[in-house]
């Protein structure tokens, strides 16, 4: 029974990982629009009515607000304010820095050396993981449970114990949520990177 409430909360615990940003990042994208629906009504006149005027306008200025704001982050004032922003406020919220660092992996945005791939040995084996941070002695790393990458076990690892792997970071995500299915490249990856 307690292995059977242990799967069940495992499972629930991972999709609702998955699906509570998206749900989340939908209902901000349609209260934005709702929002906007009252503002876009003297414009919406002017537009036939056979046309869903007021939703094709307001999401038209959510992405020029959008925009606008990812012009502005690219300058230097604008991304000093972002990163005065990200310390002070964002770094705060529980979960921030790691789902950020999981989405510029993601994106392809390596500015850190956190959610590297690595193989790390556990008893007698080695186990797809990801290098969350370096410490003088070691690493914290996070090995992901299979085919759930987003769930998974937190370790504390010696120097030696730790082997950075060179694939991508979406390579590396794809093994672990294919069952280990291309696990022979991360080993000959291993073998072509250097020691620490």
């Amino acid at each position: 029974m307690k292995k059977v409430a242990g799967f069940f909360l495992s499972r629930l615990g991972t999709g609702a990982l998955i699906v509570a940003p998206l749900y989340l990042c939908l209902l901000l994208v349609l209260k934005a629009l709702h929002s906007l629906h009252g503002l876009m009504q003297p414009i919406a006149k002017l537009i036939p009515d056979w046309l869903p005027a007021e939703g094709v306008l307001s999401l038209l200025l959510i992405l020029v607000v959008c925009f606008v704001i990812g012009l502005f982050v690219r300058t230097i004032p604008g991304r000093q304010f972002w990163d005065l922003c990200d310390r002070s406020l964002f770094q705060r919220i529980p979960g921030y820095g790691v789902i950020r660092g999981l989405t510029q992996q993601l994106a392809g945005q390596t500015q850190d050396g956190s959610w590297k791939p690595a193989l790390v040995e556990l008893e007698d084996a080695l186990v797809p993981a990801f290098i969350i941070e370096r410490m003088s002695d070691g690493y914290t790393v996070f090995v992901p449970s299979s085919p759930t990458p987003l769930a998974g076990t937190i370790y504390v690892l010696s120097l030696e114990r730790v082997h950075p792997v060179d694939v991508p970071f979406t390579q590396a995500l794809q093994v672990v949520s294919r069952w280990g299915a291309g696990s022979r490249n991360l080993v000959a990856a291993m073998q072509k990177t250097p020691p620490p």
